[in-house]
């Protein structure tokens, strides 16, 4: 009898572990130890949550982790979201940039919502961007010193944002459970206001899961949200260039424009006995670009720092990538195109990048 109570016991608890559920991590005023009616009122609760209409299928919410107080409020990203290869995209592009301004400090993120929620990376890049440096504790383990320096950091963000019209969509608590969207929102709005040298992915959305409890009843709604608009759009963040007017407002005029760079390529490229026709398209895995800085800068390149016939989008944006960093070695500032949209074949990247280098050496033989 005392066996079968041990092992329905270590069942039970296995259970329990088992059922911890994303929503569960999201921090705040969650109690865990309710009288057993209470919680077999709040399961009937979470049924109907569960299966209200408005809650996406697969998202998995386990009533026992929901116990919110009266009129408390828990968002959590929508699992199809995560997925969505826009949102992969805009996380990566943030990772990198932060990536590359925190290189001094040899600081690497790899996963925002680990490496932001503590304040530490936050903090080192404001610091870097806006040439402050904030009265904070360097390193804080404990909880509450974390929310401080968070607490102290976005204060200096928000000062900084709020009088240019900024919507703040983020907040200590939401930053320190590791809310993906507010991290992303704060870490965009840093991007555009300080002109950052990157190319946000335009028109990118999630759809949060918003769980609240009212009357003691537990209402959820999907709600989407827009990450990033086009880049005119995000409060002029991004300078609008020659090409976006040229292809918005003057089409006819593209043409010209290419030619005028085609003639510029294949004056250095004829060197090498080859010549270009399609700007988007031979220039899209990047060796072109690699052997055109070799000649405007007067240096042979390696074969073996990169790939001559590349086969995978990976070798392709390494390519591209490596030409970037040519052009930076020559003092070119960086592209702020993306490798990716190169390899992609979007002709606009394509056209900043030869212009920037057509402008800088259009005098040389």
């Amino acid at each position: 009898m005392s066996g079968t109570a041990t092992t329905s016991a270590t069942a039970q608890s296995a259970k329990m572990k088992k059922d911890e559920s994303f929503l569960g991590k999201l921090g705040g005023t969650l109690v865990r130890k309710k009288k057993s009616k209470e919680v077999s009122d709040l399961h009937e609760e979470g049924k109907k949550a569960i299966n209200a209409p408005m809650l996406p299928t697969g998202t998995d919410i386990h009533p026992e982790d929901t116990l919110l107080e009266e009129n408390a409020e828990r968002i959590m990203l929508d699992p199809t979201s995560r997925e969505n290869l826009k949102f992969k995209d805009l996380l990566k592009v943030l990772i990198d940039w932060i990536n590359s301004e925190l290189e001094e400090e040899r600081i690497i993120v790899k996963d925002l919502e680990e490496d932001c929620y503590d304040g530490q990376v936050l903090q080192k890049l404001f610091e870097k961007l806006s040439g402050r440096k904030l009265n904070v504790a360097e390193v804080t383990q404990s909880e509450i010193g974390q929310k401080q320096k968070l607490q102290t950091v976005l204060e200096a963000v928000n000062e900084m944002l709020r009088p240019h019209g900024w919507t703040i969509e983020w907040s200590v608590d939401s930053i320190h459970s590791k809310n993906l969207v507010a991290i992303v929102y704060l870490l965009v709005a840093l991007a555009m206001h300080f002109q950052a040298p990157i190319r946000l992915p335009e028109h990118v959305s999630v759809q949060v899961v918003v769980v609240k409890k009212r009357e003691g009843i537990l209402q959820t709604a999907l709600v989407t949200k827009e990450l990033t608009s086009t880049t005119e759009m995000m409060m002029g963040r991004f300078e609008r260039d020659a090409f976006d007017t040229l292809m918005d407002h003057a089409p006819d005029k593209l043409n010209v424009v290419k030619t005028s760079l085609i003639t510029f390529v294949n004056k250095h490229l004829n060197k090498l006995n080859l010549e270009v026709t399609e700007l988007e398209s031979q220039f899209a895995d990047g060796v072109y670009l690699i052997l055109l800085m070799g000649l405007l800068e007067d240096y042979f390149v390696p074969l073996y720092n990169f790939f001559l016939t590349p086969e995978s989008f990976e070798q392709k944006v390494h390519n591209v990538a490596f030409a970037f960093e040519l052009m930076q070695d020559g003092g070119l500032k960086k592209p702020k195109a993306r490798p990716e949209d190169v390899v992609n074949l979007n002709l606009k990247s394509t056209l900043r990048v030869l212009y920037n280098l057509f402008t800088n050496y259009k005098n040389t033989e």
